[in-house]
């Protein structure tokens, strides 16, 4: 009798011990893992779990994402899910005119590049292609208001967030928003150092770069 109890007992047990091991949670979608971690989606909003299921970066509103995205196209048009790539993984804030700036964070979750382009890639060998928006202050106008002008030149980015080569300023890249497309890259990475960049006339040039400077 006292086995039988004791037995019943580890019946009683042994679920509790099992349920409280294994935290079953629903997701919307699950991506691939990239560096260790996963992007999971519930409703319009990201986080990102590790390979131990544990949520280590909170969903987020901000996350570069598109269902119906076109993989083929460099940039932030053609990022179907969040991830990381170099330890950065792209975000957005919507600025002048509701217009969308894209920058980075790290793995722990903090901002590392400021959303100050208006395109980018994601990162690969260590740097990325991105339109980079400076804003030079021009004084007032006859009214006090500010004026403002806005420089777009292509560069290529580390994952520190520093400039490391310019490759062209860009003309009229910012309109009004409702006639606002993102701009496209005309520049890539072929190699960690060689670059290729579109022409005027359509023809592509190359560039060498020593990015070890």
């Amino acid at each position: 009798m006292k086995k039988i109890i004791i037995m019943f007992s580890l019946l009683l047990i042994i679920p509790i011990a099992v349920s409280s091991q294994t935290e079953i949670k629903t997701y919307d979608e699950i991506a691939p893992f990239s560096e260790g971690l996963a992007a999971v989606r519930v409703g319009n909003v990201w986080g990102f779990i590790n390979e131990d299921a544990k949520l280590v970066i909170d969903f987020r509103d901000d996350f570069v994402w598109n269902q119906d995205a076109d993989t083929s196209i460099p940039g932030v048009l053609g990022i179907r899910y969040p991830q990381f790539k170099n330890g950065r993984c792209m975000i957005q804030t919507l600025k002048v005119n509701n217009i969308p700036y894209y920058g980075f964070i790290d793995t722990s979750g903090e901002t590392v590049i400021q959303p100050e382009y208006l395109n980018i890639t994601e990162f690969d060998q260590e740097n990325a292609i991105g339109i980079f928006v400076r804003e030079m202050f021009q004084g007032q106008n006859e009214i006090k208001l500010d004026v403002v002008e806005y420089i777009f030149t292509e560069v290529v980015v580390n994952t520190n967030g520093e400039i490391v080569w310019p490759i062209t300023e860009r003309e009229h890249a910012l309109t009004a928003k409702r006639r606002y497309e993102t701009p496209a890259l005309k520049a890539k990475l072929i190699a960690k150092d060689l670059l290729v960049f579109q022409t005027k006339d359509n023809k592509w040039e190359t560039k060498k770069l020593n990015l070890n400077l």
